[in-house]
């Protein structure tokens, strides 16, 4: 099924800022929340918009989407967000935006997935990690071990924060109490979170003392990781299910890593093409040379043709780096430098001596040269 863009769906340009993304969501969900439009198609349009902002509110999901569009969440070897709409939280989503729910109406209705509890399953955060890579690496691609810092689950309680778990007795379980208050205008009801189980509906008779009533430590873990050949700087990788842990079961958050290549000696890189600056002599350029230079795959050779200019670019068709996506491969361009030599011996200099008695200007160019004098 085709999807609208993102963007259109939330009705801002490309490059509107978090705030005007967030200002247009809390616009349109006021508008088309199932509790207040009961048009035909209202929910639906409320469930696009919930998935829009989730991903254009998220820095990475935003990137992923605007360097692959709705792809980027389809196909996990593309370094797509893996996007699902179980990960939706409704409720998290409306209380970010209007401090706690869509003015007093529930966030809960079918086929969405809102929640209203706060021991409901909600997903594991999602980790950016920045990995430096040698230019070798990044062309040939690697194996690498990283070692990152992630919420895990405790493997003491087992992520429930506790041991002789009951349900909370003074909120019966939801997690949130009725409170009255009388004013000038009358009694005025809210509803907060419940201060014995702090919204979790639950009780222990006894908290995980590692934990600390969390559910979750800290953890270093090594990851061994696969870097495709022809990764780039700025270019993202997503581990799914290796970011934070869930919370009440929930599903674990992805990883994200961003490389960074360094540069290379001799190459330059430009895309998925290599520059390489080769010295020659005078000698060499004059009268031409079959030259030895380095390659991504080692040493070959080229021909330089007699006569050969400074900075002339001899190009080798696929001698570059693999696209990370397509698999074809660039091409490898030879810049010539012609190195003027700074010191000579006496033989040397009466060479180019004897060269200087002859006539070295017969080229065009002195010539357009020597009338722009006159």
């Amino acid at each position: 099924m085709n999807k609208k863009d993102y963007y259109e769906v939330l009705g801002v340009s490309k490059n509107a800022t978090d705030e005007e993304i967030k200002r247009a969501f809390r616009v349109l969900a006021k508008k088309y929340h199932p509790d207040v439009n009961k048009e035909p198609g209202a929910a639906e349009k409320f469930k696009e918009i919930g998935e829009a902002y989730q991903v254009l509110s998220d820095k990475n999901k935003r990137a992923q989407y605007d360097q692959f569009g709705h792809a980027a969440f389809d196909n996990a070897s593309q370094g797509g967000a893996g996007f699902d709409m179980g990960d939706i939280d409704l409720d998290d989503i409306l209380s970010s935006i209007f401090g706690g729910g869509l003015g007093g109406f529930s966030s809960s209705f079918s086929g969405f997935g809102g929640r209203t509890r706060k021991n409901s399953a909600r997903r594991g955060e999602d980790l950016l990690m920045r990995v430096k890579l040698t230019f070798e690496e990044a062309v040939n691609g690697c194996e690498k071990d990283i070692r990152v810092n992630v919420t895990d689950t405790c493997d003491e309680c087992h992520g429930a924060g506790g041991f002789g778990e009951a349900k909370c007795s003074m909120c019966n379980g939801l997690g949130v109490v009725r409170d009255e208050q009388r004013t000038i205008f009358g009694v005025m009801q809210t509803q907060k979170t419940c201060p014995n189980c702090k919204g979790a509906g639950k009780t222990f008779r006894e908290v995980c003392s590692k934990c600390r009533g969390t559910g979750q430590i800290e953890k270093n873990k090594t990851l061994t990781i696969s870097v495709p050949a022809g990764i780039d700087t700025g270019n993202q990788l997503r581990l799914s299910g290796k970011g934070g842990a869930g919370v009440n079961g929930g599903a674990s958050g992805d990883l994200y890593l961003e490389f960074d290549v360094a540069d290379h000696k001799y190459f330059e890189r430009q895309g998925d093409d290599i520059y390489l600056e080769v010295p020659v002599t005078i000698t060499e350029a004059v009268l031409g040379c079959k030259k030895e230079i380095p390659t991504l795959n080692g040493n070959g050779y080229i021909e330089i043709k007699p006569g050969t200019q400074n900075y002339s670019k001899l190009k080798l068709r696929g001698k570059g780096i693999k696209n990370i996506n397509s698999k074809t491969t660039g091409d490898m361009y030879v810049v010539i430098n012609v190195i003027i030599p700074t010191k000579l011996t006496k033989t040397q200099k009466d060479l180019f001596k004897d060269l200087a008695d002859t006539d070295l200007e017969s080229e065009p160019e002195f010539k357009d040269f020597k009338r722009s004098l006159n």
